[in-house]
């Protein structure tokens, strides 16, 4: 979608997504570590299914930087989305590595094709919350993210200069 020349909206919801993404990448990283210290002794270990979240965010890191050091838009657009094509192929890299590879992490919490979860009730709940609450917070932080975007791109529109004074 991001390659066709009629999709306006497509690489501004992209270039808004991404920003997103590799703040949560990162943010999985980090308390992962918090977390591996003390369990496993080691700040970081080569585990395949951690090398392959690490990539996930070095990807998210490459698709945005590819937007913003190319100064023409459409260049920009057109190289993030090829970008993005290559990107697609680390998607069931780290979505499947989870049932590929056994390594030191446990196995899915939650799978879809299991009519039970692995986790009690408490625990389940809570998860569902985590999940939920990031998604919400997700969902605002791209839509925000989205409008700045449009209000940018859209500077010397009519409708934009219309806007009432000191709302963006």
């Amino acid at each position: 979608v991001l390659l066709w020349p009629r999709a306006r909206l497509a690489p501004m919801l992209a270039g808004a997504l991404a920003p997103t993404g590799a703040l949560m990448t990162f943010l999985a990283l980090w308390t992962g570590a918090l977390w591996g210290r003390p369990a496993w002794g080691a700040w970081w270990v080569w585990d395949a299914r951690l090398s392959a979240v690490l990539l996930l965010f070095a990807l998210y890191l490459g698709f945005v930087f590819v937007r913003v050091l190319i100064d023409d838009p459409q260049r920009a657009q057109r190289a993030g989305a090829l970008f993005a094509l290559v990107c697609v192929a680390a998607v069931p890299l780290v979505y499947y590595g989870v049932w590929w590879w056994n390594s030191m992490h446990d196995g899915a919490s939650l799978d879809l094709a299991r009519a039970a979860p692995r986790l009690a009730g408490p625990l389940l709940g809570g998860l569902l919350l985590a999940y939920a609450g990031f998604g919400v917070w997700s969902a605002a932080a791209v839509l925000h993210r989205l409008r700045s975007i449009i209000l940018e791109r859209e500077a010397d529109s009519d409708w934009v200069r219309r806007l009432p004074e000191g709302q963006p």
